[in-house]
């Protein structure tokens, strides 16, 4: 087989090898980047658990999260998520480099969890807890404090799930 038909067959085939979504990283990059900025600006200008109200459901509270998810896990050691999240951008990475160039999607999705995931990592290595900002609440009900890092992780998973469901058929 030639050069040229074995480049045409990976073509076909959706997948080749080398750094054929490596572009999407900026995306990962620049989530991290805003996460770090907006966690540092939240530490120089409010106290732990200070607040500022910006709607009736919405504050800036900052807070310190040692646990994962919905403070799941609170008091583990630091580490454990720092290994986490390298393991699980490792995965992302690898999902990534295998991920059909013409997939998008599928592509910024996986970008947006590496940038969430390395973000709050990030805070975990440095300060030994993540910085949590974003208090969304309804009278005394609050939903768990998160940051921009989280926002990645969710909109990268719903929209996983929005390509699964209704774009893979179209492909």
């Amino acid at each position: 087989m030639t050069q040229s038909s074995t480049s045409s067959t990976a073509a076909t085939s959706g997948r080749t090898t080398g750094l054929q979504n490596a572009h999407w990283l900026w995306l990962s990059a620049f989530v991290i980047g805003i996460d770090q900025i907006t966690k540092q600006l939240v530490v120089a200008h409010y106290a732990l658990y200070e607040s500022t109200t910006l709607a009736p459901w919405l504050s800036l509270t900052r807070v310190h999260n040692t646990g994962a998810a919905f403070s799941f896990l609170t008091g583990a050691t630091p580490w454990l998520f720092v290994g986490l999240s390298v393991i699980v951008t490792i995965g992302v990475l690898i999902w990534l480099r295998r991920n059909p160039y013409t997939n998008r999607l599928f592509a910024l999705c996986l970008s947006l969890i590496a940038g969430g995931a390395l973000g709050n990592a990030i805070d975990r290595a440095a300060r030994g807890h993540v910085i949590d900002f974003i208090d969304f609440h309804i009278g005394a009900w609050h939903y768990p404090a998160f940051n921009v890092a989280d926002c990645a992780i969710v909109a990268g998973a719903v929209l996983i799930f929005v390509d699964m469901l209704l774009l893979a058929g179209r492909r």
